[in-house]
């Protein structure tokens, strides 16, 4: 007989703990755990295999094993790398309703059409899925495994195991060895390692959806990323109509790459021109915009900096930064009233970034200087004008990576005036020729 006993978990992020705590020692989310009872199972004997265990010569590995596979989502496979890779882990993460299942269900028709795909649905019925297919018009070739016990799902593919394997998501599965509920730490841990273990083992393209907490990370244990070889996080206004597909960890690939969807009926279409969205209508700019020439992992993309000025209304001014760092602009406020002359100290300064595109690296200073500088005098920006650069503490303009790339896209977009260190040695320089 199974002996029934309780635990305690925390309803943010599926922390366990054998007594109630008033505050979750991993999200510290307060007066979070639940009690919930659960029975104690005889462990399975877990499969082993000796095949593969012997060391191979590294000229003799079979190379033909790591080619990759395309999905027919050209965007998507360059987020990868070049496409999915056999025997590889992939977790895709985001807020709900971002489309982390209609993506995935578009992944399995692509792959469909080179070999068997197995989709297993945890949080939906059979019938659910098959909607959703009808309503991106998926013909059939998918299989659909309606079935949370990942132990039977494992054991029913190893006599013939498919081209990809697709679990959404991986908080709703469980084993029956591991002694605990689905969604908890352990099972997660388990159940990735399981998944890990299966697609290595038979050169299975697996990916896993996951949730993420009220925090915006991904649910579970801090190993689930490290068991993973990608990461990919669903980034933007889940409300709105573009998805921002993003790479944070990728052992077949860079990392920071990015991928632009647009929401539709028919499901998730990828953009191939993100400049022409973050950078928006070329025409007349008003004050405090100002074009930046960013790289994105290994794409440069034109993105639009908006900046507003205006006195304060209490002692202390504002500094509000929306998808830009904070302690950049402050350092960039500062060299703007030191070197440029500018009196900040009695002005709210707001800065965004438009798209809901997160900018952290310092090529985007000039572009941020310019935008402040422009809602502080309000005088708009020449509207041919794209600008990239790092700003020293002493105003000087210094060189950053892939210069020549960021220059061929703007001005393949038509931006002529290109202000960047190249052509600029200082910020008064530059400041002088975004407003000529």
């Amino acid at each position: 007989m199974p002996k029934t006993h309780s635990v305690y978990f925390c309803s943010a992020c599926g922390f366990e703990s054998p007594r109630w705590l008033g505050r979750c020692p991993q999200c510290e989310a307060w007066n979070s755990f639940d009690e919930r009872p659960f029975s104690r199972k005889t462990a399975a004997p877990r499969r082993t295999t000796t095949r593969g265990s012997l060391p191979t010569p590294l000229h003799e590995i079979d190379e033909r094993r790591v080619e990759r596979i395309p999905t027919g989502l050209h965007e998507y496979d360059a987020v990868l790398g070049g496409g999915v890779v056999p025997g590889s882990l992939t977790l895709l993460g985001g807020p709900p309703g971002a489309g982390k299942s209609t993506l995935a269900l578009q992944i399995a028709a692509q792959l469909a059409q080179r070999g068997s795909v197995v989709y297993v649905c945890g949080e939906e019925s059979a019938a659910q899925v098959k909607l959703r297919a009808r309503r991106l018009r998926i013909e059939a070739g998918i299989l659909v495994a309606a079935e949370t016990n990942l132990r039977t799902v494992l054991e029913g593919l190893e006599p013939a195991p498919p081209l990809a394997l697709i679990v959404d998501s991986i908080q709703t599965v469980w084993l029956p060895e591991s002694e605990s509920y689905a969604g908890s730490v352990a099972q997660v841990r388990d159940c990735t390692q399981a998944l890990m273990e299966f697609a290595k083992r038979h050169h299975c393209a697996t990916l896993v959806v996951g949730h993420v907490t009220k925090d915006g990370a991904i649910a579970g244990p801090r190993l689930l990323e490290h068991l993973v070889d990608t990461v990919l996080y669903f980034e933007g206004d889940a409300n709105g109509e573009h998805r921002i597909l993003r790479a944070y960890k990728n052992r077949f690939g860079s990392i920071d790459e990015i991928c632009v969807f647009a929401m539709h009926d028919s499901g998730l279409r990828e953009i191939e021109n993100p400049s022409e969205l973050f950078a928006g209508a070329r025409a007349e700019r008003p004050s405090g915009s100002t074009i930046v020439a960013s790289i994105l992992g290994s794409r440069p993309v034109l993105i639009e900096v908006q900046a507003l000025v205006g006195e304060t209304s209490f002692g202390t001014p504002r500094r509000l930064a929306n998808n830009v760092d904070q302690q950049r602009l402050a350092m960039i406020l500062a060299i703007l009233e030191r070197r440029a002359g500018m009196q900040l100290g009695t002005h709210d300064v707001y800065v965004s970034v438009a798209g809901g595109l997160r900018v952290s690296e310092p090529a985007a200073d000039l572009g941020i200087a310019l935008a402040v500088a422009s809602s502080f005098r309000n005088r708009p920006i020449r509207a041919d004008a794209a600008a990239f650069g790092e700003l020293g503490l002493s105003g000087e303009l210094r060189a950053v990576n892939a210069a020549a790339r960021r220059e061929a896209e703007a001005r393949k977009l038509g931006y002529r005036t290109i202000l960047s260190p190249e052509r600029l040695s200082d910020l008064e320089a530059a400041l002088r020729d975004a407003f000529a």
